[in-house]
């Protein structure tokens, strides 16, 4: 990938936009970009479930000082949410548990569903999550049989459009800020339904001004990698009252 201004030469530092496929983890994506670039500091800018794809920032040398930044950028998701049942991890990865849904909603009352999930919003992350618990992450204790007590906390969803529905598949396009769970919105718009809600699919299509037109996709991962390959880190944010 070269950009306008980009250096042809030169030490390794920028962000390389990825596309992110199914079935991999964000270390998994890491530990293959740092091989690439012969062994230098990578992060990421945002943690991708392995059954979610799309966009993936890694930074690269000195731009890891922009992950903050970036992670507080506006997210899209395009998001599949099945209605017909809960499952333990919020996603298609735990089995489905079914329940008897009496009556199927309509698109009026989804949509008069979705739109209690606008603006600034209480949400309990998924029991499956990377928070960390007395130092121990969720997910952890979730697998070790435990019931991981995780606090609600304020999150921002800006917009989400219904852009198609068959039950007991609604898919929605979320539009959000940092630290919402899309996997969290698919339950609480189960419960809100009186059906069952969970993540089918998920795929992130924008992080603030990254779009998967600039994403390379990982089974295209130049290496070894070159500056031209990476995209400038985001201006630094000038200080207050400047």
């Amino acid at each position: 990938m070269t950009s306008a201004g980009s250096p042809s030469s030169g030490p390794l530092q920028g962000l390389l936009v990825l596309d992110k496929p199914l079935g991999v983890n964000s270390t998994r994506v890491v530990s293959l970009v740092r091989r690439a670039a012969g062994g230098i500091k990578v992060g990421h800018a945002g943690t991708l479930d392995p059954l979610a794809t799309g966009i993936l920032i890694c930074c690269l040398g000195k731009a890891t000082r922009s992950v903050s930044a970036i992670m507080a950028m506006t997210k899209i998701y395009l998001a599949h949410v099945d209605l017909s049942a809960f499952t333990a991890t919020d996603d298609r990865e735990a089995p489905p548990e079914a329940l008897p849904v009496p009556e199927v909603p309509t698109r009026a009352k989804l949509l008069a569903a979705l739109a209690q999930f606008v603006g600034n919003i209480q949400q309990t992350p998924p029991a499956y999550s990377a928070i960390k618990l007395a130092g121990r992450p969720a997910y952890r204790l979730a697998r070790a049989g435990q019931s991981p007590a995780l606090s609600p906390r304020t999150v921002r969803i800006d917009a989400i459009d219904l852009l198609d529905y068959h039950w007991p598949i609604a898919q929605i396009r979320v539009t959000c800020g940092k630290g919402t769970y899309i996997r969290s919105l698919a339950r609480a718009l189960g419960v809100a339904l009186g059906t069952g809600g969970h993540l089918a699919a998920l795929r992130r299509e924008a992080v603030g001004p990254y779009t998967l037109s600039l994403a390379i996709p990982l089974d295209r991962l130049p290496d070894p990698l070159q500056p031209s390959d990476l995209l400038p880190p985001p201006p630094p944010e000038a200080p207050p009252g400047s």
